[in-house]
This record gives structure tokens, C-alpha cells and sequence, in this order.
């Protein structure tokens, strides 16, 4: 995947390799250390059921491996989400 700027990533959509809306970034979570993103933060959308996923009250951990694919949207593969 090809470096990107964090600010590229705010409020950017969140949808799974098959189509389904999951949600908007908020924030990202980064390694100090090694500079790498680690976990992406969003706010669910309405339609998504988070059951089964890593939910800290009302927003939901994405990791970075998950990511597919950051263009007009952040695509992500749904299986690799839930670990």
C-alpha cells in the first residue's frame, strides 16, 4: 500500500471489501515507536451491527491489517476484523 498522510484519513468512510458501510474514522491509533498505524477508529454507522467486533462504548477498532484499500472510501476485508 502506497503512504498516505493521517489527515487524508479524517472522517474518510469505511466500507468492507463486499459493499457494506461500516462507519467513519475518528481517530487512528499508532505505534510511537515504529511510526505504524495500528488500529483505526470509527464511529459505526447506524446500519452496521457491531456484534462480534472490538467496540469501546461507541467506537469500534479497526485494524490496520484489515485495510484493503484507502482511495474515496477506506476498504476494508470484514473477516480480518474480528479477531
Amino acid at each position: 500500500m502506497s503512504k498516505t498522510f493521517s489527515r487524508i484519513l479524517a472522517r474518510k468512510k469505511v466500507m468492507s471489501n463486499d459493499g457494506m458501510l461500516i462507519g467513519s474514522v475518528r481517530n487512528v491509533m499508532v505505534d510511537l515507536t515504529t511510526g505504524q498505524v495500528i488500529d483505526l477508529i470509527v464511529k459505526p454507522d447506524d446500519t452496521f451491527r457491531t456484534d462480534g467486533y472490538r467496540m469501546d462504548g461507541d467506537r469500534m477498532f479497526v485494524p490496520f491489517e484489515a485495510v484493503k484499500d484507502i482511495k474515496d472510501y477506506i476498504v476494508v476485508d470484514r473477516y480480518l476484523l474480528k479477531r
